[in-house]
């Protein structure tokens, strides 16, 4: 079992403009954790005021790229349906360079109907979802893996790529890693075991953590596949003491015990002895979910308390 990985993840749609993002990826960087990501989301969710409204992911990512210089960078995870795979490949090619390869490409089909009306983005079927999900995936990685001076091209039941010359080629080689997540039992598994360098479970309970890694891991057996990296993602909220912990509950209008019970929360005793719990479940890397983005003292608090100890 290798070192714990501790990253910030952030869901600006709730209400974050650029700046909010900027302060808390470069606190990120400062205080030493491994990554800043971000939802690609277009529309805010629950009871939360809606203003400045959304920022477009790839668009913040490429700013991020130019104003730090260590910290990964990523989505968990951007929508298939929001981008064509080709100018997608571009985008995040393109930030990969731009970053000098610390781009993280996590990727899923999209879910949120009501985003895609409010911004008149088609919203197909599920089973319509996964499958143009898997053609992109295809192309996206064909077009960053085709070799130099060679042409990509795809013939799919959804999209068509003819004699593409493939470029830009990211700065990583052969490609950004692929991140794919849920908890899906049957075609999650099997499209992460043939696409993603890891694999990361949302939000749930430490035994359906453990049951859908043991699905992936079976999946990746059956494809003959060697390694991949298990992580989860969970909400954070830490407090010194308990009335700090109230504090910061309210703040993201969640109450403490349904918190401890469903994410990362208490005391820093409390949050290392849980993280110790995913790390036994499989996981490598824990993406914090970081809801109220203007208190960077509960970034420096982890940093302090918890990062050390891993």
């Amino acid at each position: 079992m290798g070192p714990m990985r501790l990253r910030i993840f952030t869901e600006p749609q709730q209400g974050a403009d650029y700046e909010d993002q900027l302060r808390v990826a470069q606190a990120a960087e400062r205080l030493g954790f491994d990554a800043f990501f971000r939802s690609d989301h277009y529309l805010s969710m629950g009871d939360v005021d809606p203003d400045p409204g959304p920022t477009d992911s790839w668009v913040t990512l490429g700013a991020l790229a130019r104003e730090t210089e260590t910290i990964r960078l990523g989505t968990l995870v951007t929508a298939a349906t929001f981008r064509l795979p080709g100018p997608l490949a571009i985008s995040v090619a393109q930030v990969d360079r731009m970053s000098g390869g610390r781009v993280e490409f996590g990727f899923g089909t999209g879910w949120f109907d009501a985003e895609h009306k409010a911004y008149g983005i088609p919203f197909p079927p599920l089973g319509e979802r996964f499958a143009r999900f898997e053609e992109q995936l295809e192309i996206v990685t064909g077009l960053w893996t085709t070799k130099p001076g060679e042409t990509y091209s795809f013939e799919g039941a959804y999209y068509r790529v003819a004699d593409s010359p493939a470029l830009p080629k990211p700065a990583q080689h052969p490609r950004p890693p692929v991140i794919i997540g849920g908890t899906g039992a049957k075609r999650t598994p099997r499209i992460a075991a043939k696409f993603a360098d890891e694999y990361n479970v949302p939000f749930a309970d430490l035994q359906d953590t453990a049951a859908a890694y043991g699905r992936v891991r079976q999946a990746c057996e059956a494809a003959g596949r060697e390694s991949m990296v298990y992580s989860a993602a969970q909400v954070v909220c830490v407090g010194a003491d308990e009335a700090e912990l109230a504090r910061r509950a309210a703040a993201i209008r969640r109450e403490v015990p349904e918190l401890r019970k469903e994410g990362l929360a208490g005391t820093p005793e409390e949050v290392l002895d849980k993280i110790g719990r995913f790390a036994e479940a499989g996981s490598e890397r824990l993406y914090l979910q970081v809801l109220d983005l203007a208190d960077i003292e509960h970034l420096e608090l982890i940093a302090a308390e918890i990062l050390p100890h891993l």
